[in-house]
């Protein structure tokens, strides 16, 4: 038995949360591999909005185990937030929730030192979502993060203090004024109620899932044009959002890993700084972010919108190994008469069609071709066969491009506003 893993391959915001709910009936395990509450995957159980940031997709799905791997970084008051919402609609998450011993923790003094670093950076800030993550994942390679296996540990305040004053040191030099007494006090008490959760090693609990022939969804977070390596530097998140980053974040081996499934938007969209070839700044580009309600799950900020960018999915999908495409949003596009799509780019005097190393630069021009659009509203479309005929063009010329079938067309938020093809 192998290992799929489901990921986005944009700038996140994709919906990975509504693939992973609704095909997660066919996994024994969902596992979040990387990130942490910077996260917002949004699910619509019988009409009903519910945002996890930390937990993976799977656990409202009684027969599914959710595991948060030693990847993800985790804020235990923002996990307390999202269990208590759990509890209070009936979710028993304490039999069917594990969180890795290695999973690193994010502490109150983290968030100060990240909303310091936003600030000293000024115009150049990365648009970070000053929840802690950054600071975390460098404390994490720097050898001196605490850990949830940590918890266990007789010199757990011990370690904690240490690492708090080595903080409130760093921040003497931002000259950020600092009063933690009463996070910390709220940051404890969180501590204590997520202790019920059951702690697991999970390379074992994976080594014996996968002996049990058991079946395994790996869960990304935020987007592979995120990623630190492999994303639009520096602008990009603190962790490997690649498929190889499930190696790494679970404790599997890369001959594991089976099927990838890409998650992408019909269009495009972005949350923060940073660059964004086909980002419309006109009345298209706002009535796509209306139409599209797109406000960050997790910050609330209004998303950049822009047409779909095929170097940057064709990028996505060769580094990944990508094996087949989720298309999300569909819906938002009814009504616009031409559709464009990003087919390559102007750059330094040069046409390519790759991504190129500065996607930043003054000189790059995204380059288009345009398609008809369609004016039928397929948000009730209940059939693949039942699309207008411009539409399935348009799904026909992407695959074609992409050379990577499109499996899910999703056509609104909810689990029956979805086609298989």
């Amino acid at each position: 038995m192998k290992i799929d893993v489901l990921l986005g391959l944009q700038w996140g915001d994709e919906g990975k949360g509504k693939i992973v709910d609704f095909i997660g009936k066919k996994y024994d395990t969902i596992a979040r591999f990387q990130g942490g509450p910077n996260a917002g995957h949004t699910i619509y159980i019988k009409k009903k909005k519910h945002v996890l940031h930390t937990i993976p997709s799977g656990i409202f799905n009684k027969k599914v185990k959710n595991v948060i791997g030693n990847g993800v970084v985790i804020d235990p008051v923002t996990l307390l937030m999202e269990l208590t919402k759990l509890k209070e609609i009936g979710v028993n998450y304490k039999e069917n929730l594990f969180i890795s011993r290695k999973a690193h923790l994010i502490i109150p003094t983290h968030k100060h030192l990240d909303a310091a670093s936003e600030i000293t950076k000024g115009k150049k800030k990365i648009g970070s979502t000053l929840r802690g993550i950054g600071p975390t994942y460098m404390d994490k390679t720097g050898r001196n993060g605490l850990r949830i296996g940590d918890l266990e540990m007789d010199n757990f305040e011990e370690k904690f203090y240490n690492l708090t004053k080595k903080h409130k040191t760093i921040l003497k030099y931002y000259k950020y004024d600092l009063d933690i007494k009463k996070d910390i006090e709220i940051w404890f008490d969180a501590v204590q109620k997520i202790k019920e959760i059951t702690f697991i090693d999970s390379e074992y609990f994976f080594y014996k899932e996968l002996q049990n022939k058991k079946r395994i969804l790996a869960e990304g977070a935020q987007g592979v044009l995120l990623d630190v390596d492999f994303g639009t530097y520096p602008f990009v998140t603190s962790s490997n959002t690649i498929a190889a980053g499930a190696c790494n974040g679970l404790g599997i081996p890369p001959h594991k890993i089976k099927n990838v499934i890409g998650i992408f938007k019909a269009y495009c969209t972005r949350v923060g700084n940073g660059p964004f070839p086909t980002e419309l700044n006109d009345e298209t580009g706002s009535l796509m972010a209306e139409k599209g309600k797109e406000f960050g799950s997790t910050t609330g900020r209004a998303r950049r919108c822009g047409w779909v960018d095929l170097p940057a999915l064709k990028y996505a999908i060769q580094i990944n190994g990508v094996t087949e495409l989720s298309m999300m949003k569909a819906d938002v596009l009814s009504g616009f008469k031409e559709i464009k799509v990003c087919v390559g780019y102007e750059y330094m005097g040069k046409s390519i069609s790759h991504l190129p190393y500065d996607l930043d630069h003054k000189s790059l021009q995204p380059k288009y071709i345009t398609l008809n659009g369609w004016d039928e509203d397929i948000s009730n479309t209940n059939s693949i066969e039942k699309i207008p005929e411009n539409f399935k063009n348009y799904i026909h010329f992407l695959e074609k491009e992409l050379k990577t079938p499109i499996s899910i067309v999703s056509v609104g938020p909810h689990r029956s506003q979805t086609l298989f093809r």
